[in-house]
């Protein structure tokens, strides 16, 4: 018996192998639903080999691939990812906009504060909520003069509310 579930978890693990190799081929097929099911796939594969073909992703022609491969980098959390995310923060799709703030937030890198506090004035409340979500995970006091700011101005419920829950994480304090 023990041996069966020996042989059962290697067989597990070479069909892994197998469907990360075929994902990432995926991810330069002509089809952009191919495209989109491997970003999105290897997003939840936890293999540090996705990291690089999904970078390479963001380059993608259309919005929607972008968007997928830049939420799959932040669900993988590797450090790679966070130079080549940056520059999305200014794309023209608002989801790739969206998309990036969240990962840079799931990232964790001091070094997203400051690409991402323009965002809290971006015309799409969606990716003004994203960019306070993702400065309150980062919890860089730097970011709370803007968020500050940001919350006298702000008139979107769900913006406000992103705000004062990414200053309650900065600060610590619960009067927000």
């Amino acid at each position: 018996m023990e041996r069966s579930v020996k042989r059962l978890m290697e067989d597990k693990e070479k069909r892994r192998e197998e469907y990360i190799g075929k994902y990432i081929e995926q991810l330069s097929d002509e089809s952009t639903p191919y495209r989109l099911r491997a970003a999105e796939a290897l997003g939840g594969c936890a293999d540090p080999r996705a990291v690089e073909p999904l970078i390479a992703a963001l380059a993608d022609r259309e919005n929607e691939v972008r968007w997928v491969a830049a939420q799959a980098l932040g669900k993988l959390r590797d450090a790679r990812a966070i130079e080549p995310l940056l520059p999305l923060l200014a794309d023209r799709d608002r989801w790739v906009r969206r998309g990036a703030a969240w990962s840079l937030g799931e990232l964790g890198d001091q070094r997203a504060v400051e690409p991402l506090l323009p965002l809290l004035a971006d015309k799409k409340k969606d990716v003004r909520a994203a960019a306070a979500d993702a400065l309150g995970k980062l919890h860089d006091p730097r970011a709370g003069g803007a968020l500050s700011t940001t919350l006298e101005e702000e008139d979107e419920p769900e913006v406000r509310t992103a705000i004062r829950r990414a200053l309650r994480e900065i600060t610590g304090e619960a009067e927000f």
